[in-house]
């Protein structure tokens, strides 16, 4: 057999059954299509018994496999040459269930994988099975999935540790209305008794997450133009124009729009709507932080914000990091840091050391050794929801001696999970796994969080008027570090003279 990903090993007589699966990616989804392989013991021969199938589920005596494909199950014999198999149908399929004896069988199942998998043994010093026979008699006052939730939850805060999870399960929620966004802000003028723009979010229309309907080619739309219908129904102060909105996130919405609130040569235009304007706000958010370094710095330094340590976290960086990279100085802001597991990755990159440099005859252009290290100066923003792999982050930073933490303690939550699997009902529970430990022998940051170098808050007054005092400080600070000690790429040297 080749190296390759494999999981899903099972066994059968004279064979081995297994998944050769994809390689993981940061970001994306593999081009690699997973596939359920047996394979002969004697013959050493591998063959497929179903392509683009994630998994399978063999019979007892090892004689039948089933599979799920395409949202669709079916049965194949588990050999070297199935044959076509038979798709086993779902019609009809229920299941009489009471919730109560779910709900007592979560319960155990969520003390039993706090009891085996926290992180240390003597769980924080708490007696776990007291604790368990202390809130198991709460189970018969639970009436919904809610209730029990609540009441794991805080049998497991007992241990006051932090990602202890308790989440999902059966709750028969009904779906919400989608509702179709343009990213745009809508403002009502109470004299001419119509909603206007008054103000479009601008998104980049390059990546699709963060694209704004009203920015696309062909949408004529402008900041203070009225919204005078929509689909063809009018749009009046007394109608929520979200309300004419509703159940349309997934089709293209006709505005009719005018510069004046009146009908008469008013035009209609056709948006693609979203159906979140999340990302088109935290854009907008950087790029005016970005704006703001770069205005108060005359372009000396970089701004970049990483929003998590995850998917999103290693994009962004990815997506700033590089373009700013000859800039003097850099601010690396981690306020409102979800988390994750990419920390490393990052910091890596930012301590990287300028060892040398070449240059050419015909180019300006300098080539630094190692190609992309950033030789600047670097503070770091920091603050109350910088949490999890975002309190490593700063803590990683400070040590790694790449610049001063700037704004207010982190969450202090840096204990580690993995999924052991879903619960009956496929509600999840996440055990603290994996305690942070610093090269002292000491746990670390945990239920404390890592105190900043410099302390700033940001005023809830001064933040509503525009204001972003620990981004100002940041500024301030890494501006007094360029002028204390300006670190330029050293220049070229004359010629060598090589005649002697």
């Amino acid at each position: 057999m080749e190296a390759d990903n494999y999981y899903g090993l099972g066994a059968i007589e004279d064979h081995i059954v297994y998944v050769r699966g994809r390689p993981f990616y940061y970001g994306r989804e593999s081009d690699v299509k997973p596939a359920i392989k047996i394979y002969a013991m004697k013959d050493r021969e591998e063959n497929t018994i179903a392509e683009d199938a994630p998994g399978y589920t063999l019979s007892h005596d090892g004689k039948k496999m089933l599979v799920r494909s395409g949202g669709a199950y079916k049965l194949y014999d588990a050999k070297a040459k199935p044959g076509d198999p038979k798709t086993v149908s779902t019609a009809g399929l229920v299941v009489d269930r009471i919730p109560a004896e779910e709900w007592a069988q979560i319960f155990d199942e969520v003390w039993r994988r706090f009891r085996d998998f926290f992180y240390v043994e003597n769980m924080h010093g708490y007696d776990w099975k007291a604790i368990g026979n202390q809130y198991r008699p709460l189970l018969e006052h639970v009436a919904h999935r809610a209730d029990l939730n609540y009441v794991l939850g805080e049998m497991v805060a007992e241990l006051t540790a932090s990602h202890s999870y308790i989440s999902g399960g059966d709750y028969e929620i009904p779906d919400r209305p989608q509702v179709a966004l343009p990213g745009a802000l809508f403002e009502l003028d109470e004299e001419a008794g119509r909603y206007r723009i008054a103000e479009i979010l601008q998104g980049q229309n390059e990546e699709d997450r963060y694209r704004s309907p009203l920015t696309e080619i062909g949408v004529d739309a402008k900041v203070g133009d009225y919204i005078l219908a929509i689909d063809g129904e009018d749009l009046t102060a007394d109608v929520n124009p979200y309300r004419l909105l509703r159940y349309k996130a997934d089709r293209p919405v006709e505005f009719t729009l005018n510069s004046k609130p009146e009908m008469e040569d008013s035009r209609t235009v056709t948006v693609e709507p979203v159906s979140s304007e999340r990302a088109l706000r935290y854009l907008n958010w950087v790029v005016r932080n970005r704006e703001k370094v770069t205005e108060a710095t005359d372009g000396r330094v970089g701004y970049l914000h990483v929003p998590d340590m995850g998917t999103d976290g290693i994009r962004e960086f990815i997506k700033w990091f590089y373009g700013q990279i000859r800039k003097e100085g850099l601010i690396i802001d981690v306020r409102g840091n979800g988390g994750g597991n990419v920390s490393q990755m990052l910091i890596e990159r930012l301590r990287r050391e300028l060892l040398s440099i070449d240059y050419s005859r015909n180019s300006e252009y300098t080539s630094p050794y190692p190609a992309t290290v950033f030789h600047g100066h670097m503070v770091c923003l920091l603050n109350e929801t910088s949490a999890s792999d975002g309190d490593i982050f700063p803590a990683m930073f400070r040590k790694a001696g790449l610049g001063p933490l700037i704004g207010k303690r982190s969450w202090g939550g840096v204990i580690g999970i993995s999924g052991r699997g879903p619960l009956i009902d496929g509600g999840s529970v996440y055990v603290p796994e994996y305690g942070f430990v610093n090269t002292e022998g000491e746990w670390d940051i945990e239920n404390w969080g890592v105190e900043p170098d410099i302390v700033v808050e940001n005023d809830p007054k001064l933040v509503i008027e525009g204001r972003d005092p620990q981004l100002e400080r940041g500024i301030e600070e890494i501006m007094k570090m360029l002028k204390a000690e300006p670190k330029p790429l050293p220049k070229r040297p004359p010629d060598p003279v090589r005649t002697k």
